[in-house]
C-alpha cells in the first residue's frame, strides 16, 4: 500500500488486471513532478542558437569612415557583432563601435571632429605662457631639431601626436576604466606592428586610446607608440585585414569589411609621391590579399566602392559613410541570415548598454616618467584634486599648457580602476630630441619703391636646466635689422607663477627724416646695447606682469643728410612696468582671442640715464571670426607724458600695416596714435587657405600731446589677399591715403603684437 495515497498494489494475473490496475500511484510519481516543476522555473528557455560574428575593419585613412555606414546597415538589419578586431582607421571606429557608443553617434562626432588638429602636435598658441608667445612672431618655425654634443637630432615623426591623442582619449571616455578589451560591451583587439620585428600584434589590454593610437601611428608621419616595451607603428604594415585575429577570437562568421586600396596602374604612376604610395600599397595589398584567403563559406566581404577618394578626405565624412551604407546594403542577402528577431534584438542591445565603465571620483594621481623635472612641476600644474570627480575637460586643459611649455613630445593621462576609485596617471614623454631647441624665421617688407626689410632669425633654446625649469635663450637676427639677445629665465616656484629673467640684448634700427612732400632728407642708424633684469609673474594662463631695470646705451653709425642724432653715444637707464594679456588664437593671423598690453616707462639720470622722460605705450587688439569672415580691430598708442626722450625714443609708424600708405619710418615723432580696422574672408579650406580682405588706418605722430587732434591725422586704406604658410601670411597689399598717394606691398610674417614689443 502506497503510504501516500493508500492504494494497495497487487500483481495482475492477465493483460486485462494490467490495464484495470493502471491507476495513477500519486505517492511514487509526486516527487518527480515536482523536481521537473522546479526545474522548468529555474533554467531559462533555452538561448537561440546562432553563429558568433566577428566584424573586421581594415585600415584605409580617411576612408574608414565607411566603416561607420557599414554599421548602420548591420543594426538597420538588427545583425549582432560578436567581436570586432580593426587596424589602423579600422581600430578607431571599431573601438568605438565596441565600446558601446552608437553608431548615430559615431557619426556626428566624425563629421563635427576638428580632423587638421590631428595632425599637429600644438593644442593651440592659446595653451602656450606668455613669454612664448613673446617669441612666436620672431621664430614661428620649429622644427623638431635639436642640439647635442654629439650633433643634431630630429624627432620619431613629423607628428607625435598628442593633438590625436587628446581626440581618442575623449571619445574612448565612456570605456576609459576598462583594462581588458573582452570586457567591452563587445571583445575588442586593435592591431599593430612591431617595428622592431615586423610582426602583428593584437593588442587585447591597457588604454584603449593608446591602443587605436599605436595602431594608426602611420611610419614617418606619427612617431612610433611604447607599449610594454615594443615600439608600434600601424598595424597595416603587417596586417591591414586581420581576418585572422577574429579567428582565433572564436569568431564562426566573419564580416570583413575592405578599403585597402587598389594598385595603380602604370600611365598613373607619373609623379614622386605616387610612387612613394604605390610602395606603400604594394605592402598592405600582399598582407590583405593574404588574409582574404582565411574567408570560408558563409563568410560575407564587403568592398566599398570609394573610387575617387583618398585617405586624406576627412572632410567628405557624410559621403563616405552612405558610400559604406549603400554596398553593405548590395550584401542584405547574404546578411539577412544572421539577423536577430526584434525581441532578440532588444536583449542583444540592452546587454551592450549595461556593460560599459567610465571614470568617477579620483582617489590617487600619478606621475609617471618625469626624469629632467621635479614631478612637483608637473603636480602644481593639474589642478584636479583627489576625491573629486575626474574633470576631463579642466584636466586637458591643464596638460596643453603643460605642452604649451615645450619639453615634452607627448603629455597624456589614463585612468584605472581601484578598490578606493579611479586612478588618475599623467603620463609624460620627454622629446626625444631635447632638451636644447632651434626653431627659426624671416621677415620680409617690400613697398616697391626702394624700402625692403628682409630678416633671417635663428634661435638656440636651452632647457630644463634645473628642477624647477630654467632656461637660456639666444637669438640672432641677421638683416636690415640685425639683433642678437641672450637670456636666462628662472622660475621662482615649481608653478611657475614666479620668475626672474636676466638679459642682454643688441639691436640697429634705423630712423630717416621726411619732408612735406613724402621724400627722405636723413637717415641714421642707431645701434642699441642694453642689459636688463625683470622680476615677473603669471596671471593665469594668458596675462602676466613684469617690472624690469634696463641699463645700456645707444649710438650713431651713420648719417645721412640732415644730423638727426647726437654722435656721442646716450645712456640709457630705467625702470618699467609692463602688464601683458594675449589670447589671440595665432601670432600672423588671428581670428579669434584678444591682445591687451600696457607698459610704462621711467628714465632717470639716478638709474643710469642721460634722458629724464616717463612714457606709457598701450596696444589693444581684438578680433573674431564667423563663417571663414575675420573682423579685428586695433588700437596703439605711445605717449610721453614727462620730460624729453630724444630721437633715439622716437615712435616710427609708416609701412605695413602701420598707416600702410606711408613708407617706413614717414610718421615719427615722440607720441603717436593709431585706430585701424580690418576684414578678411578666407577660402581654400583648412589644408591650403588663402584670403582677401580690406582695411582702414588713421593716425600720426606729434611732438606733444597737445598737438594731437583727429583732424591732423593721416588716413590710409588698403585692399590685401594672401595665403596663409608656416612663416606666417604671405600677402600682397595696395593702400591709398587721403593724400592721394599710393603704395604696394609684398609681406612675409607681419605680427600686429610686434607693434608693442
Amino acid at each position: 500500500m502506497c503510504p501516500i495515497c493508500h492504494w494497495r498494489t497487487k500483481i495482475p494475473a492477465s493483460r486485462n488486471d494490467r490495464i484495470v490496475n493502471r491507476r495513477i500511484c500519486w505517492g511514487r510519481i509526486a516527487p518527480w513532478l515536482l523536481i521537473a516543476t522546479l526545474q522548468l522555473l529555474v533554467s531559462p528557455a533555452p538561448a537561440e542558437e546562432r553563429p558568433r560574428v566577428g566584424l573586421v575593419l581594415s585600415g584605409g585613412g580617411a576612408k574608414g569612415m565607411a566603416h561607420v555606414g557599414v554599421l548602420r546597415v548591420l543594426e538597420e538589419m538588427r545583425i549582432p557583432v560578436d567581436l570586432v578586431v580593426g587596424t589602423s582607421a579600422g581600430s578607431a571606429v571599431g573601438a568605438l563601435y565596441a565600446s558601446g557608443m552608437p553608431v548615430s553617434d559615431i557619426e556626428q562626432r566624425f563629421i563635427g571632429m576638428d580632423w587638421l588638429s590631428s595632425f599637429r602636435d600644438d593644442p593651440g598658441r592659446v595653451y602656450k605662457p606668455v613669454r612664448r608667445k613673446q617669441d612666436d612672431w620672431r621664430f614661428p618655425v620649429v622644427p623638431g631639431i635639436g642640439v647635442r654634443a654629439d650633433g643634431l637630432r630630429v624627432g620619431g615623426g613629423l607628428i607625435a601626436g598628442q593633438n590625436l591623442g587628446f581626440i581618442l582619449n575623449e571619445l574612448t571616455r565612456n570605456a576609459s576604466l576598462v583594462e581588458d578589451f573582452d570586457r567591452l560591451p563587445i571583445p575588442f583587439r586593435a592591431v599593430a606592428t612591431d617595428l622592431e620585428t615586423g610582426e602583428q600584434v593584437a593588442i587585447g589590454d591597457g588604454n584603449l586610446s593608446e591602443a587605436i593610437r599605436a595602431s594608426m601611428s602611420i611610419p614617418g608621419v606619427y612617431a612610433p607608440v611604447e607599449l610594454k616595451g615594443q615600439l608600434l607603428v600601424d598595424g597595416g604594415v603587417a596586417n591591414n585585414l586581420p581576418i585572422s585575429v577574429a579567428r582565433e577570437m572564436g569568431a564562426d562568421v566573419i564580416i570583413a569589411i575592405d578599403i585597402t586600396d587598389s594598385l595603380l596602374k602604370i600611365d598613373e604612376l607619373r609623379g614622386a609621391f605616387s610612387v612613394v604610395g604605390q610602395l606603400t600599397t604594394i605592402m598592405t595589398r600582399r598582407n590583405t590579399d593574404r588574409q582574404l584567403d582565411l574567408l570560408a563559406t558563409g563568410d560575407i566581404l564587403i568592398r566599398p566602392n570609394l573610387e575617387g577618394y583618398t585617405s586624406a578626405d576627412f572632410y567628405d565624412a557624410p559621403v563616405l559613410f552612405e558610400l559604406g551604407a549603400s554596398s553593405a546594403r548590395e550584401h542584405g542577402v547574404e546578411l539577412r541570415p544572421l539577423s536577430l528577431s526584434p525581441d532578440a534584438w532588444a536583449v542583444w542591445r540592452g546587454n551592450l548598454a549595461a556593460r560599459g565603465a567610465s571614470a568617477n571620483i579620483v582617489s590617487r594621481i600619478e606621475i609617471e616618467d618625469s626624469r629632467r623635472l621635479a614631478r612637483d612641476f608637473l603636480k602644481e600644474r593639474i589642478r584636479q584634486q583627489t576625491g573629486e570627480p575626474l574633470d576631463t575637460r579642466q584636466l586637458e586643459a591643464d596638460l596643453k599648457r603643460i605642452y604649451g611649455l615645450g619639453y615634452y613630445e607627448i603629455v597624456s593621462y589614463s585612468t584605472s580602476p581601484s578598490p578606493t576609485g579611479t586612478v588618475l596617471s599623467i603620463r609624460v614623454q620627454e622629446k626625444s630630441w631635447g632638451p636644447d631647441y632651434l626653431s627659426f624665421g624671416l621677415n620680409y617688407e617690400d613697398n616697391f619703391d626702394g624700402n625692403t626689410r628682409f630678416n633671417l632669425a635663428s634661435s638656440l633654446r636651452m632647457t630644463e636646466l634645473n628642477e624647477l625649469g630654467g632656461e637660456w635663450q639666444t637669438g640672432v637676427q641677421l638683416g636690415t635689422e640685425p639683433w642678437v639677445r641672450s637670456q636666462w629665465y628662472q622660475p621662482l616656484d615649481y608653478g611657475y607663477e614666479r620668475f626672474l629673467e636676466l638679459g642682454g640684448e643688441y639691436y640697429r634700427n634705423t630712423i630717416s627724416l621726411f619732408d612735406a612732400s613724402g621724400d627722405r632728407v636723413s637717415e641714421a642708424d642707431v645701434t642699441f646695447r642694453k642689459a636688463d633684469l625683470a622680476l615677473g609673474m603669471e596671471i593665469g594662463g594668458n596675462a602676466e606682469i613684469r617690472l624690469i631695470y634696463a641699463r645700456g646705451y645707444a649710438t650713431v653709425d651713420e648719417q645721412i643728410g640732415q644730423p638727426l642724432a647726437p654722435e656721442e653715444a646716450v645712456h640709457q637707464g630705467g625702470i618699467a612696468v609692463q602688464l601683458v594679456h594675449d589670447s589671440l588664437d595665432d601670432t600672423f593671423f588671428p581670428g579669434e582671442g584678444a591682445f591687451a598690453g600696457v607698459r610704462g616707462r621711467f628714465e632717470r639720470e639716478g638709474l643710469g640715464s642721460d634722458r629724464k622722460f616717463d612714457s606709457v605705450t598701450g596696444l589693444v587688439l581684438g578680433t573674431e571670426s564667423w563663417k571663414g569672415l575675420t573682423l579685428t580691430g586695433l588700437l596703439y598708442a605711445h605717449a610721453v607724458t614727462r620730460g624729453t626722450p630724444g630721437v633715439e625714443n622716437a615712435v616710427r609708424l609708416g609701412g605695413f600695416r602701420r598707416l600702410s600708405a606711408y613708407a617706413p619710418g614717414e610718421i615719427t615723432g615722440d607720441n603717436a596714435l593709431m585706430v585701424s580696422a580690418y576684414a578678411s574672408q578666407t577660402f581654400g579650406g583648412p589644408l591650403v587657405p588663402w584670403f582677401v580682405g580690406a582695411g582702414f588706418e588713421a593716425g600720426n605722430a606729434w611732438a606733444s600731446l597737445e598737438a594731437a587732434s583727429w583732424d591732423s591725422s593721416v588716413k590710409s586704406s588698403s585692399v590685401f589677399a594672401g595665403v596663409d604658410t608656416f612663416l606666417g601670411p604671405v600677402q600682397l597689399a595696395a593702400a591709398y591715403n587721403n593724400e592721394s598717394n599710393w603704395t604696394a606691398y609684398l609681406n612675409i610674417g607681419f605680427s600686429f603684437t610686434q607693434l608693442f614689443y
